[in-house]
């Protein structure tokens, strides 16, 4: 891609995620010829809109951070405005140790302030822990650290596993045990760097927050599901003249003797100024071994968790449901569901679709687990509605259900995330005109993968601000109260 301002060229962008939409759009808008290929028979990756007892529904990830501005700005720019909806409700619980919870106020990503705001979900000896933490001497973090470790060892392990783990896990799927600090949670890493207590580096960062006034909802769905925001991206790129090709897996990447590239996609071979691969970190890796190995290598290394969402439908005359938009559960707690959302309750626009109905949503599956996700879809709604019933009462009869399988569906953020990160972009700097993007790098959420787009965008012009900055913030992904 040029960087002497004249026009970009033709670039072709390598999957048609979030990322890989989002990077085609910014690039239609700085002048460049577009085409995006995508594997796939259709655009959106983990995103995906769909219907169940004739209500329209997310498949796929159901909520997108509305405190950054990336993914609320593109879904605007795409002509959602309208139908930008927040939570009906906010408010959710937490399921352990027997009994639904508040989920507790005043915590940043499960960590308090104080131990009173952890009251009722903690152990009266839980909450005794927290409270040693003004006395304990520095815990050092060095260049990155487990999350739950750096927890459990200022504030004890019953934090982490009651209610850490639930969040961290409700994001990556993952273990807070593994998860980096500083890439996971960097609020926390940039407090336990500046604090000795934890808490103190917590009541800071509220402190902050709240200095700073801002107002709106946290969290944003659009009406008929986040699942149609790449379908309306998808819509506008193409009115902008880009071209998207559905079903054209790329099979070779190779940089050209006389510079640009070649694209191979089966029988058709296209030519590009430059190349934007928004593909995971597995496919990723094939596309790049052969013009950098060390990048490649590295990708092949980014582990990934599957998982699945049982989404359910009832008749409303049948059940009755707790308030607040769902639960959260512990992993320590035994349980096989690990959130539910109560789908109808959460988003206005579910209820209003069909009055009638009530949609309920759970989530199974974490790193490292196998045996739930290799049960087929009947007993996936069996253990749902076993766990539904010990929960929330919920006795009643599915009228329909709909099993959705997300097999290697979320990237792991381990301790050393950032540096591993930093090392596949000094590879691929080396290669002029090629950029990469995607959940892999810096955020799993849907702002944190239009913000990698941007960053790849600028960068194939030689504007590098994006990747400094999001290698120095990188974006957390907050989560949105239940089976997010």
């Amino acid at each position: 891609m040029s960087t002497t301002g004249t026009s970009p060229g033709q670039v072709v962008v390598i999957g048609a995620g979030i990322a890989g939409l989002a990077a085609a759009h910014r690039l239609l808008t700085r002048g460049a010829r577009v085409t995006v290929l995508e594997a796939a028979d259709r655009v959106g990756g983990k995103l995906l809109p769909g219907e169940i007892a004739g209500v329209r529904v997310d498949l796929g990830a159901e909520s997108m951070l509305a405190r950054r501005p990336e993914a609320v700005t593109l879904a605007r720019e795409a002509g959602l405005a309208d139908r930008l909806r927040p939570p009906a409700v906010a408010s959710a619980a937490i399921w352990t140790r027997g009994a639904l919870r508040p989920m507790p106020k005043g915590h940043v990503m499960g960590v308090p302030g104080t131990a009173a705001a952890l009251a009722g979900v903690l152990s009266e000896e839980g909450l005794a822990r927290i409270e040693r933490d003004a006395e304990l001497p520095r815990t050092e973090v060095g260049d990155d650290v487990a999350v739950g470790e750096y927890v459990a060892a200022r504030l004890g392990r019953e934090v982490v596993d009651r209610l850490v783990e639930p969040l961290l896990g409700g994001v990556y799927a993952g273990d807070a045990y593994r998860l980096s600090m500083r890439s996971a949670v960097p609020q926390l890493f940039q407090a336990a760097r500046a604090h000795t207590s934890l808490t103190e580096g917590v009541r800071e960062i509220q402190a902050k927050a709240a200095a700073s006034r801002q107002t709106g909802p946290v969290f944003m769905g659009i009406e008929g599901g986040v699942g149609t925001l790449p379908l309306a991206v998808a819509e506008s790129v193409r009115a902008r003249g880009g071209e998207i090709l559905t079903g054209t897996p790329v099979t070779a990447l190779r940089r050209e003797p006389a510079g640009g590239w070649r694209v191979t996609a089966g029988e058709r071979e296209l030519r590009a100024d430059a190349v934007v691969v928004a593909v995971p970190a597995p496919a990723a890796a094939r596309l790049l071994r052969e013009e950098s190995p060390a990048a490649a290598a590295e990708l092949s290394a980014v582990e990934y968790a599957s998982m699945a969402l049982i989404t359910l439908a009832y008749r409303r005359a049948d059940l009755s449901l707790p308030e607040g938009s769902g639960f959260l559960v512990p992993p320590v707690d035994g349980r096989t569901i690990k959130a539910a959302t109560f789908a109808s309750q959460k988003w206005g626009w579910i209820a209003e679709d069909d009055p009638e109905t009530v949609v309920l949503r759970t989530s199974v599956g974490r790193y490292g687990e196998t045996a739930v996700l290799g049960r087929d879809d009947a007993d996936l709604v069996d253990v749902s509605r076993h766990d539904l019933r010990e929960a929330a009462g919920v006795e009643a009869a599915p009228v329909e259900t709909r099993v959705t399988r997300w097999t290697d569906g979320l990237p792991q953020y381990p301790v050393g995330h950032h540096a591993r990160v930093a090392r596949i972009r000094e590879h691929i700097a080396k290669l002029p005109g090629l950029a990469v993007c995607g959940a892999q790098y810096d955020g799993v959420g849907i702002p944190g993968c239009i913000a990698s787009a941007h960053a790849a965008v600028d960068q194939l012009s030689g504007d590098l601000g994006g990747v400094e900055e999001l290698t120095a913030h990188p974006v957390q992904s907050l989560h949105g109260g239940a089976g997010e």
